[in-house]
């Protein structure tokens, strides 16, 4: 029988560098481009690296970044100013790493890519490569930029790298292959000079086998680990079919380590607003029967419409407006005039009640830190169910209904970003969160760079 305990506080940088160390003797420069918060930068020097300027155009980012990195040795390391502005540089380069502006090709963002002004950064990137000629490069970016949608605009950006004289090669890599405990997918693009012996060597580093759990890394919540029930498709999908959508750590057999906060969703750990409000079998059906049919075409084209009471009539036996009624003023439903009715909590963005999910400190990973923040938290205890009915209530009898559960801390998303114990974070909690969402896995860094560096060098 596990017993419970805090989670030990680990070095996380440390822990993913390998067991026998590479010899760093070699020395490279590096130029870091977007430079943040140093997310580059920490992996490169530890590989051996010597900065020999940064970019960056946030302030705050540039405090943090001052305050780690530039010290007495160092002082006089030149800052780059905005990348808009630079040109030939007055010093040789070996690497020149970035990670460039991501919200033009993010899910969060609007979309826009290069008509974005943030996507036509890569216009800059473009000048400093090609007039600097740097042996390699690493570019970072969000996944979105591997979609259908943005295919002519990745084309765009390796067909210009390549033209400047490299070998270029793109990966997407996800920061739980590297150790970490969180769901990140990004792209990496990587070039090598193509005078070079080696340019066509470079292949992207493998997932490690090293796999930590959140408890492992996030203080204040039980380490506990149960063993875990298998169940046959029919038994936690109502018809036996399993979501095409179901994500990589939702295993088809086994109950999800997490429960999502959702009112047009539905799944054996979505926990909705009439789960947590005091509601009859009649109201749990209506609900039920709503969130079944509102996204159906023939009610609308939008991805989920509110339905007109004529329709309910249709759908549910001896309906009467009044327990309509009851369910708008227990705000689980609202009216939409002209249209009908729809639920209150209507994005899953949003959550309810402010919370979209709760992990369980046994989980494999948590979803992707972002600069805007999360509606994510994790459960300060565990709990072991047999039955699916049984586990949804008794997470919401014993971890929400007892606030057992809390939010992620800066130093958490720090720890899940594989920086340093010693790092010094912001000081204002918010902006420490936006400059750990808008930063690199370090781990996944060191991995690759490795990787390239043993071909340049």
């Amino acid at each position: 029988m596990s017993t419970s305990v805090e989670a030990k506080q680990l070095d996380l940088f440390q822990l993913f560098q390998p067991i026998t160390p590479i010899n760093c003797t070699t020395k490279f420069t590096f130029v870091d481009l977007f430079s943040g918060i140093g997310g580059f930068r920490i992996p490169l020097e530890e590989l051996g690296g010597i900065c020999l300027g940064y970019s960056e155009i946030d302030k705050e980012a540039i405090k943090v970044y001052k305050n780690n990195f530039i010290r007495d040795h160092n002082a006089d390391e030149p800052y780059l100013g905005d990348i808009t502005n630079l040109n030939k540089l007055p010093f040789e380069i070996d690497v020149i790493v970035g990670g460039v502006p991501c919200q033009p090709w993010s899910i969060a963002g609007k979309r826009q890519g290069l008509d974005d002004p943030r996507g036509k950064l890569w216009l800059d990137v473009f000048r400093v490569v090609e007039l600097n000629q740097p042996k390699a490069f690493i570019f970072e970016n969000v996944k979105g930029l591997t979609e259908p949608r943005n295919k002519q605009s990745l084309e765009y950006i390796l067909t210009n790298l390549t033209s400047f004289g490299y070998v270029v090669k793109y990966q997407v890599l996800n920061s739980y292959d590297f150790g970490l405990p969180q769901d990140r997918d990004r792209i990496f693009i990587v070039g090598i000079r193509n005078d070079l012996a080696n340019c066509w060597g470079f292949t992207f580093p493998k997932p490690l086998n090293k796999r930590l759990k959140l408890y492992d890394i996030i203080s204040g919540i039980e380490k506990t680990n149960f063993p875990k029930k298998k169940f046959p498709p029919e038994v936690l999908f109502n018809d036996g079919k399993i979501p095409a959508s179901r994500g990589r750590f939702q295993k088809v057999d086994e109950l999800n380590d997490f429960f999502t906060f959702a009112d047009i969703r539905d799944g054996h750990t979505t926990i909705h607003s009439w789960d947590l409000t005091e509601t009859t079998y009649r109201q749990k059906l209506i609900c039920q029967t709503i969130l079944k049919n509102r996204r159906k075409k023939i009610y609308g084209e939008k991805d989920g419409n509110p339905l007109k009471i004529e329709v309910l009539e249709t759908l549910i036996d001896n309906l009467q407006i009044e327990e309509i009624n009851s369910l708008v003023e227990k705000e689980i439903l609202r009216f939409i005039e002209g249209k009908g009715y729809e639920f209150v909590n209507s994005k899953i963005s949003s959550g309810i009640n402010s919370i979209s999910k709760i992990y369980l400190p046994h989980a494999d990973a948590i979803g992707t830190l972002t600069a805007t923040g999360t509606r994510d938290y994790v459960a300060t205890i565990s709990i072991q169910c047999d039955e699916p009915e049984v586990y949804k209530q008794k997470f919401i009898q014993e971890i929400y209904a007892k606030n057992k559960y809390k939010p992620l801390t800066a130093k958490d998303y720090a720890k899940l970003q594989g920086f340093p114990e010693d790092f010094q974070i912001a000081e204002n909690e918010t902006k420490a969160k936006h400059q750990f969402g808008n930063a690199v896995s370090v781990p996944v860094i060191y991995n690759l760079a490795k990787a390239l560096l043993t071909l340049i060098l």
